[in-house]
C-alpha cells in the first residue's frame, strides 16, 4: 500500500483462484445459439466457453447473441455458436492475480476472462468477470476506509487553551474545551 495524503493505491495481488467462479458454463461449437442461450439461463451465466473437441476456442456472450443474432433478425435455432462466438479466446492463468486480470480486461476490452490451468492452456478451470473484480475492489475500498478512520491523525486547532490561557497550535477539543498539549499531559499524570 502506498499513500499520499488521503489518496491510497492498493496493489491488487489477490490471486485469481480466490476471485474466479469455478466450473464455467461450456458449450460445443456446433450447438445452436438457441441452445446456448438456454444453457446460459439454466446456469445463470452471461456466457459460455465454446469448445471444439473439448478444447476452448472462443466464448459466446449475451452481447454476442443480442448484437450478432437478435439485432440482425436471425433465427437463434438456425445459427451456430461457432458463427457468432468471439475468438480467439483471451484467457488468464490461475497463477495470476486480480490486478493482472484487470489489465488484461482493459487492454483487450473484454468483461470476462476464462481462467486456465497454468500447466495445461487447453483446460479452462474457471471464469473471472468484471463484476468479480468490482466485488474485490469494493471490499478493499471498505477495508481501506476503515483503516484510514482507525489511523486518522487528530486535527489540531490554533488558538488559546481554555485551561491555561496559553496560545497553542495543537489544541484538541476535550469535554467541550479546547486544550493544549501541556494541559493534556498534565491530565495524563493524574
Amino acid at each position: 500500500m502506498t499513500g499520499t495524503g488521503n489518496n491510497f493505491q492498493v496493489e491488487t495481488t489477490i490471486p485469481v483462484r480466490e476471485v474466479m467462479r469455478h466450473h464455467p458454463t461450456t458449450i460445443e461449437s456446433g450447438t445452436t445459439v438457441s441452445r446456448a442461450a438456454a444453457k446460459m439461463c439454466r446456469g445463470k451465466s452471461g456466457s459460455c466457453i465454446v469448445l471444439h473437441n473439448n478444447n476452448p476456442i472462443g466464448i459466446i456472450t449475451e452481447e454476442d447473441i443480442n448484437c450478432k443474432v437478435v439485432a440482425k433478425g436471425l433465427t437463434p435455432n438456425k445459427v451456430f455458436v461457432k458463427d457468432v462466438m468471439t475468438s480467439p479466446l483471451i484467457t488468464i492463468g490461475i497463477d495470476k492475480n486480480a490486478g493482472d486480470a484487470a489489465h488484461i480486461m482493459v487492454e483487450n476490452k473484454v468483461r470476462r476472462l476464462p481462467v486456465i490451468d497454468s500447466n495445461d492452456s487447453k483446460k479452462v478451470i474457471g471464469i473471472l468477470t468484471v463484476r468479480d473484480l468490482f466485488t474485490v475492489s469494493t471490499e478493499m475500498n471498505e477495508i481501506m476506509s476503515d483503516l484510514i478512520d482507525i489511523n486518522r491523525v487528530e486535527s489540531y486547532e490554533v488558538g488559546t487553551c481554555d485551561r491555561c490561557g496559553q496560545m497553542s497550535d495543537a489544541l484538541i477539543q476535550i469535554d467541550g474545551q479546547m486544550v493544549c498539549q501541556n494541559c493534556r499531559d498534565d491530565d495524563s499524570l493524574l
